[in-house]
């Protein structure tokens, strides 16, 4: 898949999240972006927000932080 999202920001970002191990699953309606510790993040494939970019980041550092917490 060459574009994870309609939003080349957050394409690029789940490009680069995949070569440092993450997997990504098409689901029915969004894609789901695994870590590889666990947790999961959907990724809006077609994002109605100018923001959608920063808040798919915040999430991802929830993300990482919690795993840095249980880990």
């Amino acid at each position: 898949m060459s574009a994870y999202s309609k939003d080349k920001e957050i394409s690029k970002l789940v490009k680069h999240l995949i070569k440092s191990g993450w997997v990504f699953k098409q689901g029915k309606k969004h894609g789901l972006i695994y870590a590889p510790k666990g947790g999961r993040i959907a990724v809006p494939c077609t994002p109605s927000d100018r923001r959608s970019h920063l808040n798919f980041k915040r999430n991802l550092k929830r993300i990482m932080t919690m795993e840095v917490d249980y880990a």
